[in-house]
């Protein structure tokens, strides 16, 4: 059954493609202001969320993120199977403390900032397998939180370079069951690890670019799908610097995604008005752009087939120190909306 599923090298199609059934987002009030904020289904004011710590306020946004989705969805936390998230903090404590007290088996992931791809890519495979009725994945990140872990402390004032991104303040989560109404997965293509020798901590487009290309070209091959099959492909927080990247090396490959390719790190930020460099980044980018905006869309019927692709750096913070390069992954999502 599973060679069956399975098409090409990476590629996993659904025999009974699993359906998204509902999201929550969370957003923080610089995400708010930008050109999606309108779509969150909470915003905060505060960003702290009457926390005391950058790393409580993160896990406060997951649980409350969380708590939208399952009542979105109309599934209540007692009838989730299993739930998938992870963060870009230490172990995953910003998910994990977030959503404690749900009692829901909990299955960390770490693909920073490709975990919204990623959870999605396990729940709707394991409700696929058989294995579940109703699952769900979670994310978030923190701007204070991230800069504090991966690069300086806020109270530095460090100077970001133009190539740097803004991580992203909130949390998203979705809900996948094996029936109901909505947009459905049909199917997943998991990325490799691709490491082009890149050691700037500020320049992570660059060093995921290259990821997402591999992912695309082995997701076409795979499929036998060209670009124009989708409505909208989306990467996940290349920003602007990274983008660029993808467009050019694709197309001495043959695939043009000039006219229907955008990245989310570009989409939750207006970069001139908001002074976000070179967009957002951070595990929330994706995950508030696809679970706050691109899956309305979805449910609104403006886009019938999605490719979402969200990318991770998959560094730590003592990689970092020790000046390793950055390897980078990229997780695809085929979404089509029904007939």
């Amino acid at each position: 059954m599973g060679a069956e599923k399975r098409r090409g090298v990476q590629t996993i199609f659904y025999e009974k493609p699993p359906v998204i059934l509902g999201t929550g987002s969370v957003a923080g009030k610089k995400e708010s202001e930008g050109p999606i904020g309108s779509y969150f289904d909470v915003v905060a004011e505060d960003n702290v969320l009457g926390e005391k710590t950058w790393e409580k306020a993160e896990s406060a946004f997951a649980r409350r993120a969380a708590s939208e989705a399952f009542s979105n969805s109309g599934v209540a936390p007692d009838k989730i199977h299993y739930l998938f998230g992870g963060d870009l903090l230490n172990q995953c404590t910003g998910t994990s403390y977030g959503i404690r007290d749900f009692g829901i088996p909990f299955i960390g992931l770490y693909g920073a900032c490709s975990t919204m791809a990623l959870g999605l890519s396990m729940a709707a495979s394991f409700i696929d397998g058989g294995y579940a009725d109703f699952c769900a994945a979670i994310t978030s990140s923190h701007f204070c939180s991230a800069e504090k872990q991966f690069r300086f402390p806020l109270e530095y004032g460090g100077q970001r370079p133009p190539g740097a991104q803004w991580t992203v303040t909130g949390s998203a989560c979705a809900v996948v069951g094996s029936d109901g109404e909505g947009p459905v997965i049909d199917c997943v293509t998991n990325g490799r690890i691709v490491d082009m020798g890149i050691t700037d901590a500020n320049n992570m487009g660059a060093a995921m670019a290259p990821a997402a290309v591999d992912t695309l070209l082995h997701h076409f091959k795979d499929t036998g799908r060209t670009p124009d099959y989708y409505d909208l492909i989306v990467s996940g927080d290349l920003g602007l610097v990274g983008k660029s990247v993808v467009v050019d090396m694709l197309r001495k490959t043959g695939y043009d995604l000039s006219q229907n390719y955008n990245d989310c790190g570009l989409i939750i930020f207006d970069r001139e008005k908001q002074d976000t460099h070179a967009g957002g980044s951070g595990c929330a980018c994706a995950g508030l752009t696809f679970c706050g905006y691109l899956y309305k869309l979805l449910k609104e019927k403006q886009l019938h087939r999605l490719l979402f692709m969200a990318t991770g750096a998959l560094q730590s913070t003592l990689s970092v120190q020790q000046g390793e390069s950055m390897p980078g992954v990229a997780h695809a999502v085929s979404i089509v909306v029904p007939s």
